[in-house]
């Protein structure tokens, strides 16, 4: 019989920590997601220096072996509010 109170005290143990993880991963604060570029910083021989994306300035940089056919940088809608740089870029 006290074998039996001790199963029953860990499961209900062991499903009150796996409920405790769940509300702690489900309510913890979201990372922010802000990448800063300092300074210096290139990226397939463009300078990137000093620019800051986050969840409504984003970008998107493509790198080729050869040239690429739309080569350079342009700001573009994301359809949801925000913006994204799409680049296609050279890799040196």
């Amino acid at each position: 019989m006290e074998s039996l109170r001790f199963a029953v005290v860990g499961r209900l143990r062991a499903a009150f920590m796996v409920v405790l993880a769940v509300l702690v991963t489900v309510h913890a604060p979201a990372a922010a997601g802000e990448v800063r570029f300092g300074k210096n910083v290139r990226v397939g021989g463009h300078d990137f220096s000093n620019q800051t994306f986050d969840s409504k300035h984003r970008a998107r940089i493509y790198l080729y072996k050869g040239k690429p056919r739309n080569e350079g940088c342009v700001w573009r809608k994301d359809g949801h509010g925000g913006r994204v740089k799409v680049c296609h870029l050279q890799h040196k």
